[in-house]
């Protein structure tokens, strides 16, 4: 008890830190047990935050807020729009493509596994290839009732989409439109003395902004020069695998990975191992290998590297806890979880936010 009483008084004998504490408490339990319901709300902050940073760039170059706010929300809604009538028709189209063509592919892989006995007797037995066939029968039927299941309940997702349609805009707006507002509300019950937690959120803000903004364009550029290159060498379902490329880069070294073997089995079941095979292939990594050193570099070089162990960690974690939005944001709730184990005092001494402050929070309101 003893030693539990010194390590309380360490680490917790400033009300600084209490307050730091409670509020990540506080955050954390709304976002797990209230987080589905306020989903439009959570997703509409996100896309405000990511928005602001235009809205401050016009603001620099001596744009009014109120007109550099109506910019970016009606080009905002143009990019919408075109992903709504646009990108999503293309893919559900090629999607639905891919179901009919399917029982094709897998009786032309069928024959092709059914060959490698033949070829290799001493690995593969024609038992072993049977199995294998069956396991993947077993896991496609249980795939088309997942799919049928969620297609019985599409209704209720249309409905839940074009709420969200309608909802998602207006608080973007409001959000871009009242920030100062609505932040000067919540200055009004925080306490004064939070110089900890001020300089935790200045770290963490800047953390979030430059990787957010940064994904989301390596995002677009990815799946566009993806897109490019798969409509140049007319390979099939061009814009489903360039949007699973581009998404693929939410998910660091693994979402490369698992997304190479859809485009690989798609090229190769169209050309076989044909020169289009061959040159298709060497473009394809030659994308990943330009978006893991120029891209990233480039648009991350304020980011603070983390230790690759650390960022799978992050994602399995936080992508367990909220899913998308966790895998979205692993990388900078990573370096938020890593700021507030800094802002700790080490052995009893002062936290360096606390030593280099008077105790109140420099960016509090007069």
């Amino acid at each position: 008890m003893q030693a539990l009483n010194r390590w309380l008084q360490r680490y917790f004998s400033d009300p600084q830190i209490i307050f730091l504490v409670s509020a990540l408490l506080i955050l954390f339990a709304v976002l797990l047990f209230l987080g589905r319901m306020l989903t439009p709300v959570l997703a509409s902050i996100v896309i405000a935050y990511l928005l602001e940073g235009v809205v401050g760039m016009l603001i620099r170059h001596g744009w009014p807020r109120w007109l550099s706010v109506l910019v970016v929300f009606v080009l905002f809604m143009l990019f919408v729009l075109s992903m709504l009538f646009g990108v999503l028709p293309a893919v559900s189209r090629q999607i639905s493509d891919l179901v009919q063509q399917l029982p094709g592919m897998l009786a032309h892989g069928q024959q092709l596994l059914m060959q490698l006995p033949e070829r290799y007797p001493d690995l593969l037995t024609e038992a072993q290839i049977a199995e294998l066939i069956d396991s993947l029968r077993r896991e496609l039927a249980g795939l088309g009732q997942q799919l049928l299941s969620q297609s019985v309940s599409s209704v209720v997702s249309v409905i839940t989409l074009l709420i969200y349609l309608i909802l998602m805009p207006l608080l973007v707006f409001f959000f871009l439109k009242d920030k100062d507002l609505i932040l000067s509300w919540f200055h009004r019950w925080l306490p004064r003395h939070r110089a900890i937690a001020g300089n935790v959120w200045h770290k963490v803000d800047q953390q979030f902004s430059n990787y957010v903004r940064g994904k989301v364009w390596e995002i677009l550029i990815v799946w566009a020069v993806s897109f490019a290159t798969f409509s140049l060498f007319g390979l099939n379902y061009a814009m489903l695998l360039s949007v699973l490329v581009g998404l693929s880069v939410i998910i660091p070294y693994i979402g490369a990975l698992v997304v190479t073997v859809p485009v690989m089995l798609i090229a190769w079941f169209q050309w076989g191992w044909g020169p289009e095979f061959v040159w298709l292939t060497v473009a394809y990594f030659v994308i990943q290998a330009l978006d893991g050193n120029v891209l990233v570099p480039l648009l991350f070089s304020e980011v603070v590297d983390l230790h690759p162990v650390a960022i799978i960690v992050a994602i399995l974690v936080f992508g367990g806890i909220w899913g998308f939005w966790g895998v979205f944001f692993a990388i900078p709730l990573a370096t938020m979880v890593q700021a507030i184990l800094a802002a700790f005092p080490q052995h009893g001494e002062p936290s360096p936010e606390r030593a280099g402050s008077s105790g109140d929070d420099p960016h509090a309101p007069d």
